[in-house]
């Protein structure tokens, strides 16, 4: 593990800055895999900085984010400088709707609109394009952005545009998976949400149990993080250890509708104390 953690350069719902922020004791730091099937700002890979990593995600244009700064991070910046100079409202709606030929056109034009849509949201339509409105942010290069470390840890990450099961079924004895599924609940808003371009059902919630169990059989090290509610506390209770833990939400776009939530960091039992130092294979 590096020891220079690495700001995130997306803002994604449900991100998991607040994790590192305030639970990193519950984060496993030695391990032989870093592994990940629900990438999205990656805040804990960037945390960590694995030395050898698996990330995955079943959208294609971030997983291109990712790969396009890992082969040539300048040439993106030099492309988000351009939008930096001329963004503005029509500028927006015009990158908005343009199809990019190439990856790092692709990739500063996702990192463009994460930065100035509203509220940071991803969201497409039913033929898959992006379709959030200008936000309120007018900042295309940041202060914090640090391409060139975020491309030199991915050189050691594997990235693939896969469902979450072909991604887990990979992960063996000490090897960490970390999983942020969206938070989909029995009985909760029909037992779906939406993820990406396809709906996150309950049955999904009921696949990823099964495959983190043969993962915790295999002896990977997982700590999951998902919806406090007693559908998902039922699924894990048998082998995983299940704590609760408090947070501000930030969901909520203004901030007086904003509330303390729960949630659920839910661990596999062999993982042991906090920090603990797991056998290599």
């Amino acid at each position: 593990m590096n020891q220079k953690p690495v700001i995130p350069f997306l803002k994604w719902a449900g991100g998991k800055r607040w994790l590192i922020q305030k639970h990193t004791s519950l984060i496993p730091t030695r391990f032989n895999r870093y592994i990940e099937p629900f990438l999205g700002s990656g805040a804990v890979f960037f945390y960590l900085c694995p030395s050898m990593s698996l990330l995955s995600d079943t959208n294609a244009e971030l997983i291109n984010s990712y790969q396009a700064l890992k082969d040539d991070w300048q040439r993106v910046f030099r492309i988000l400088q351009m939008h930096q100079r001329n963004h503005n409202k029509q500028y927006y709606y015009k990158i908005r709707d343009s199809r990019p030929l190439n990856e790092y056109t692709r990739a500063a034009k996702f990192i463009y609109l994460n930065r100035t849509c509203w509220n940071g949201l991803y969201r497409v339509n039913l033929q898959g394009q992006f379709n959030v409105p200008k936000g309120t942010k007018n900042s295309v290069t940041l202060d914090t952005d640090d391409f060139e470390s975020v491309s030199r840890y991915l050189q050691y990450s594997e990235l693939r545009i896969e469902d979450f099961e072909k991604t887990i079924e990979v992960a063996q004895h000490g090897d960490f998976l970390f999983v942020d599924p969206p938070y989909t609940v029995k009985h909760g808003n029909n037992s779906f949400i939406k993820y990406n371009e396809r709906l996150f059902h309950w049955n999904d919630q009921l696949r990823l149990h099964r495959c983190l169990e043969d993962a915790r059989k295999r002896g990977a090290m997982i700590v999951l993080t998902n919806a406090c509610h007693s559908s998902i506390k039922k699924l894990y209770q048998d082998s995983f250890e299940i704590l609760t833990i408090h947070r501000n939400s930030v969901i909520a776009a203004n901030s007086k509708y904003r509330r303390i939530s729960e949630e659920f960091i839910i661990r596999s039992i062999q993982n042991g104390p906090a920090n603990c130092d797991y056998p290599t294979s």
